[in-house]
């Protein structure tokens, strides 16, 4: 019966009573706790263990601290990223250019054919690791690519500092060649490979917006990118201003230039060439950096030349006014 509370099983529930307060927990909770402690003070942050780290060594512990050596920090050479070639004439092109190589990955049971054989004698004769490897694991190293069951791995290029060719060791005045904005890898290859005809030590390229020594790059050059260091720098403008404190002067190359190449009167001097991009030119402080802005003298029917191509032409006339 409705409302009996004598049947069996039922339990009067009492009437509803105050509730508890949270003691100000909750409004304590939502104050401020004050300024973020500083990553090195952080126990279980990567800074904190650098800087416990630093100070067993003797150092000077983590960042803003004073104290310790005021010698400038020793420079570290930058290293590229590992590259994957892939493809049957891809591969075989690498191997005929002699391109630095680590690794050949050669799927089971591949249809062989002129190509592979190629590549397997030329990888044989230089000794290079021969993996015979699942399909499914090349496509996961060449990131879904048309390997045709063939790639290679090249190793990261062992990039040179720019006060490395401040000094080099090679005879002759120096000569180098800074990029400025250069990205297609064909354009660095074929400049490396001005650069070693005609007596140049190095070329350096920036560290952001440029392009690296990739497969392409050593394909193009032709094997010059073996003989010819090529530096990275983290700035290109202050790269360029060491070199003038070294006494060398900065030559830009640009259509709106104000001396005509073969009127140079710079040529006898130590010398770095900068070379801008086909589409922007050099950039602005590249450009107040320079010495001079020098033109190549063209005919009307052409706008400008390729960036490997205006390098190659005033290394050669910088070569030859160098020789008379």
């Amino acid at each position: 019966m409705p409302g009996n509370s004598q049947r069996r099983g039922a339990v009067r529930k009492g009437g509803k009573k105050p509730t508890v307060g949270s003691g100000g927990q909750r409004r304590r909770g939502l104050e401020g706790k004050g300024p973020t402690p500083k990553a090195s003070e952080r126990e279980y942050h990567p800074a904190h263990k650098r800087a416990v780290a630093s100070s067993r060594r003797g150092g000077t512990g983590g960042s803003g601290g004073s104290g310790g050596s005021s010698g400038s920090r020793p420079q570290r050479r930058a290293k590229g990223t590992s590259e994957m070639v892939y493809g049957r004439n891809s591969v075989v092109e690498a191997l005929r250019a002699d391109i630095p190589v680590s690794t050949m990955y050669l799927a089971n049971r591949i249809d062989t054919d002129d190509r592979v054989r190629e590549a397997l004698k030329l990888a044989t004769e230089r000794g290079l690791a021969i993996l015979e490897t699942p399909r499914g694991e090349l496509d996961r190293l060449t990131d879904g690519g048309v390997h045709q069951g063939l790639a290679l791995q090249v190793p990261p290029y062992d990039y040179a500092d720019p006060a490395d060719l401040i000094d080099p060791e090679m005879p002759g005045i120096p000569l180098v060649v800074a990029l400025d904005g250069i990205t297609d890898p064909r354009n660095l290859g074929a400049i490396i490979r001005s650069v070693a005809a005609f007596g140049g030590h190095g070329v350096v390229v920036p560290e952001r917006r440029s392009v690296g020594m990739t497969a392409s790059a050593w394909k193009t050059s032709a094997g010059a990118a073996a003989r010819i260091p090529v530096a990275k720098a983290g700035n290109l403008t202050r790269a360029l201003e060491e070199f003038k404190k070294a006494g060398f002067f900065v030559l830009g190359l640009d259509m709106d230039g104000d001396v005509e190449l073969p009127d140079l009167s710079l040529a006898s001097e130590p010398l770095v060439i900068v070379t801008g991009s086909e589409g922007k030119g050099l950039s602005r402080l590249v450009r107040e950096t320079c010495d001079q802005i020098v033109l190549i003298p063209m005919s009307s029917a052409v706008e400008s030349l390729n960036a490997g191509l205006a390098t190659g032409v005033t290394l050669y006339e910088i070569s030859r006014q160098r020789r008379r």
